[in-house]
């Protein structure tokens, strides 16, 4: 489609829950002053593991937003995306009614779903047999019920899936939401990702493929993105939502704009179920900034994907380098997850919301433990400390197993 044709998107309204708080905003503060979320793990016993970190969401009772019913009878990965999705309606003041259902869509992703609630309904039929198996369980699983559940909260009968593309899967929430309202199809969409990972089956299969890092006696030092001395990414938990509206529909009814969502790609490596292909990922790069109809040079800040393992940093900053040439060297690259770890399916979601508040803000979060150079890593990392800085426009990074790769764009409004 003819980009001139193309309806402008824009931020309205955002929501989170984060290992750093329950809440964007108490969130955002602590990521720009350098808080770590990762701590021992402490919802199960984790001696008989080899990785006994994560960083996990403390203090939240679902019972202070939901209904206690929809509490038992839901995972906790749809408790994180519901609650996100509140607040993010509740920020962006957006109404349903009668007349704008249909145009009200939902793109909510989850790396595999209800993990919890899986496993307790398997120890019972394995344990007590297939009459224990909960009646709510199969509901309680699918990755697509936290869209299902949020359209219902809200009454949004609009364009509707679940996204289920790894690490990638809150940026291709975002960016499928987003050429739903370019294309006229939707006026608003609630888009994101949300995952409750932080089990010991999650974490002994990451720990088999050597993905997680063992630093068991420094919790909040393990998360090292682009430093030397990094040994893997740390599993976190949360979900981010954001609400993306059509322009001049925002603009009529006075909502509050964070700013633009101006461009969007994704494509597949087909090279290697978990080594990344840099070469692909800077193609994806480019083709984003051909999207948003902007240069390498115009971007000055990219959020990066950044997972604290050998391979993706170095890969990562070899994209970066392949897509923005001599200007690589003078953009700012930050990494969320040396604070709050990998939330997987929420991971983009999260990242895109905190990419829109460094425009805001003028504010860089850093990149935490960024402490010793790594020659294959030799770009501007913002190491440990936020940084003020004008941002126009930001790119943020997602690539996920499978070769997944995604970039979205933003930009400052402007009518």
């Amino acid at each position: 489609m003819n980009r001139r044709l193309r309806r402008r998107v824009v931020v309205t309204g955002i929501g989170a829950v984060t290992p750093l708080a329950v809440g964007v905003e108490e969130s955002w503060r602590k990521l720009c002053q350098g808080k770590s979320g990762i701590t021992r793990i402490t919802r199960f016993d984790p001696s008989g593991l080899n990785v006994q970190i994560a960083a996990e969401i403390k203090d939240f009772h679902p019972e202070d937003f939901l209904d206690k019913k929809k509490v038992r009878r839901t995972d906790p990965f749809i408790h994180y995306a519901l609650v996100a999705a509140h607040m993010a309606m509740d920020d962006a003041k957006l109404t349903i009614n009668g007349s704008s259902a249909s145009r009200v869509g939902v793109v909510l992703g989850s790396c595999a779903g209800g993990m919890a609630t899986y496993g307790k309904n398997l120890c019972a039929l394995c344990n007590e047999g297939a009459e224990k198996v909960s009646p709510f369980f199969i509901p309680g699983f699918i990755a697509n019920m936290a869209t299902g559940e949020i359209s219902m909260a809200f009454g949004a009968r609009g364009p509707s899936k679940c996204v289920v593309t790894a690490c990638a899967t809150g940026n291709n929430s975002i960016g499928d939401a987003f050429r739903h309202i370019q294309y006229d199809e939707a006026d608003a969409m609630i888009a994101g990702g949300s995952d409750a990972y932080i089990l010991p089956i999650a974490i002994a299969g990451f720990d088999k493929m050597r993905a997680l890092s063992r630093r068991n006696d420094e919790p909040e030092k393990a998360s090292r993105p682009f430093d030397k001395d990094r040994d893997g990414f740390i599993i976190g938990e949360g979900a981010g939502v954001i609400i993306l509206e059509e322009m001049e529909s925002a603009l009529r009814r006075g909502a509050k704009i964070y700013a633009e969502l101006i461009g969007y790609f994704s494509n597949i490596d087909s090279f290697h179920i978990t080594e990344p292909d840099w070469e692909n990922q800077a193609r994806c790069l480019k083709l984003a900034l051909n999207d948003a109809g902007i240069s390498p040079d115009d971007v000055d800040y990219i959020n990066a994907h950044g997972t604290s393992t050998r391979l993706n940093d170095i890969s990562e900053t070899k994209a970066i380098k392949a897509a923005f040439g001599e200007h690589s060297k003078k953009i700012p690259i930050s990494s969320n997850k040396s604070m709050i770890g990998h939330l997987l399916g929420g991971a983009g979601a999260v990242e895109a919301i905190f990419t829109v508040l460094t425009i805001r803000d003028g504010i860089i979060p850093p990149t935490l433990n960024c402490d010793t150079p790594d020659t294959e890593c030799d770009l501007d990392y913002v190491p440990n400390i936020a940084r003020r800085a004008d941002v126009n426009i930001a790119l943020s990074n997602s690539f996920g197993f499978g070769g997944i790769n995604t970039a979205l764009v933003f930009k400052e409004f402007e009518e």
